[in-house]
C-alpha cells in the first residue's frame, strides 16, 4: 500500500512539473470562444505595449526550445502571445478567429502592429492572416517556415488541411490557389512589411524552396524587404542556429519596438 502511494505521488509530480516548466514562465491565459489563448506579459508602460505573435500555439508549442528568444523579448519589454486554434492551415474561417484575437490584444493595450512569428505550420497561419491584413502587421519572421499550400499541407498533411477548409480534394485542389497566401503578398509589400527568415537548405519536411526561397523571391519581386539566412546542411529540426538566431532576434526586436 505504502508503495502504490509512492507511485502515485511520483506520478502526479511528475505531471505537475512538465507542466509547470513548458515555459519556464507562467502565462496569462485567455478564453476565446472555443480558443485557447495566452500571453507572456513584459513590464512595458509604453502605450501600445509591443508584442510578437507567435504561431503555432498547440498544447505542445511554444516550449523550452524557445526560452533564449522569450527571455530577451521580455527583457526588452516585448510581450510574446498566441492563440490555439488547433491545426488550421490558414482557411477564412480560422484567420477571423485570429482577427477577434488581434482585437482582444489591441484592446488590452497592445500595439495594433505586432511582429507575427511563424515556425513550421505556423508560418501558414500568420502569412495567411497577414496577407489579409497587411496594415495591422509590423514584421513577419519565420523558422523553416511553411508558407505555400501546395508544399507540406496538400502533400504531406492533407487531412488536417481539407478539415480546415471544410472541403473535399476535388473542390479544394481547384480553388487552393484563391486561398495560397503565397499569391498575395502584393498588400504586405505596399505596406512595407519586412520579412526576416531562417530555413535550412535541407529541409525535407518543409522544403526551403517550396516555401521561404519562392515568398523572399516574389516578395522583393513586389519591391518588399526580404531577408532569409540559410542554414547549409540544416533541416527541420531543434538546433541553435534557429532558436538562438541574433539576426532574428534582432529583427523581432527592433519591428516589434518601432513606433507605428
Amino acid at each position: 500500500m505504502f508503495k502504490r502511494i509512492i507511485v502515485l505521488v511520483c506520478m502526479f509530480t511528475c505531471i505537475h512539473v512538465v507542466r509547470a516548466h513548458r515555459l519556464a514562465y507562467k502565462p496569462l491565459e485567455l478564453d476565446l470562444g472555443n480558443s485557447k489563448c495566452f500571453v507572456l506579459e513584459a513590464n512595458a508602460s509604453v502605450d501600445q505595449k509591443p508584442w510578437v505573435w507567435y504561431a503555432p500555439t498547440l498544447p505542445a508549442h511554444p516550449d523550452r526550445s524557445h526560452t533564449w528568444y522569450i527571455e530577451r523579448l521580455l527583457a526588452k519589454g516585448i510581450s510574446l502571445a498566441g492563440c490555439d486554434q488547433g491545426e488550421v492551415r490558414g482557411s477564412p474561417r480560422s484567420v477571423e478567429v485570429f482577427t477577434k484575437f488581434y482585437h482582444e490584444m489591441v484592446g488590452r493595450g497592445y500595439s495594433k502592429k505586432p511582429v507575427l512569428l511563424g515556425q513550421s505550420r505556423g508560418g501558414l497561419m500568420m502569412l495567411s492572416w497577414a496577407v489579409k491584413n497587411p496594415d495591422r502587421v509590423g514584421g513577419f519572421a519565420g523558422i523553416y517556415p511553411v508558407l505555400n499550400l501546395r508544399s507540406w499541407p496538400m502533400k504531406r498533411n492533407l487531412g488536417p488541411t481539407l478539415a480546415d477548409f471544410g472541403m473535399d480534394r476535388d473542390t479544394f485542389s481547384k480553388v487552393v490557389e484563391q486561398h495560397n497566401p503565397i499569391n498575395h503578398l502584393a498588400g504586405l509589400a505596399k505596406a512595407k512589411v519586412p520579412i526576416c527568415i531562417v530555413h535550412g537548405d535541407s529541409d525535407r519536411v518543409v522544403p526551403l524552396e517550396e516555401n521561404s526561397a519562392v515568398v523572399t523571391e516574389r516578395y522583393r519581386k513586389l519591391g518588399g524587404e526580404a531577408k532569409i539566412e540559410v542554414m547549409a546542411g540544416k533541416g527541420h529540426q531543434v538546433d541553435d542556429v534557429f532558436f538562438k538566431s541574433s539576426g532574428l532576434l534582432q529583427f523581432m526586436t527592433k519591428r516589434a519596438s518601432a513606433r507605428k
